[in-house]
């Protein structure tokens, strides 16, 4: 469905948020954010495995978790694998190819925004590319949370400013960018 051009690869590898390795911290910032009563029920988003490990382990579990069982690009450590395995939440299975958003992918994030129980999305393939639609898709005061290599973990707070600046960067992706849109569940031309 859309593909990462050769010629955005920098883009992607600036944080779209702060970075920390203290997942208290970043918890303690999330309920910030959702801390209007309109944003109270906004979910929390993790994108990758050992991010939706950490949060877990810290007592939240993530309303909406996509993991592929790698972290840049190997696999897992097993206590990971193990805990993440094991986790008992509703699962979506989808395939979405390296420097890609599958249609499937973007419907399974786009469904799992609108469930009432946590989901974990298991991707085959890579699931790298996902905190833009889900920062696009969340509602205002949703957290989005994703890994930066080497650094830590990157807090997107769900605003329209930060869904302003993953729209440009989903919008400059190759492919049906309309069609993502709809898989999503969202207009294309929100200005939100």
């Amino acid at each position: 469905m859309l593909t990462l051009p050769d010629s955005l690869r920098d883009a992607f590898k600036e944080p779209l948020g702060p970075v920390t390795t203290d997942t208290e911290e970043l918890l303690a910032a999330a309920a910030e954010t959702r801390g209007s009563r309109a944003a109270r029920d906004a979910p929390v988003v993790a994108v990758g495995d050992v991010v939706t490990y950490h949060l877990r382990e810290a007592g939240r579990v993530p309303d909406v978790a996509l993991i592929d069982g790698k972290t840049e690009r190997e696999a897992v450590r097993s206590e990971i694998e193990s805990a993440l395995a094991t986790a008992d939440v509703r699962r979506i299975a989808v395939e979405s190819p390296p420097a890609s958003l599958s249609a499937d992918l973007l419907r399974a994030i786009g469904s799992a925004l609108s469930a009432s129980e946590p989901v974990m999305i298991v991707v085959d393939g890579e699931e790298d590319l996902a905190a833009l639609p889900a920062i696009v898709a969340a509602p205002d005061g949703a957290t989005v949370v994703y890994g930066q290599p080497g650094e830590g973990m990157v807090r997107v707070a769900v605003t329209p400013e930060s869904r302003a600046e993953a729209r440009e960067l989903f919008e400059a992706l190759d492919g049906d960018v309309d069609g993502a849109y709809e898989l999503l569940g969202t207009p294309a031309d929100d200005d939100s």
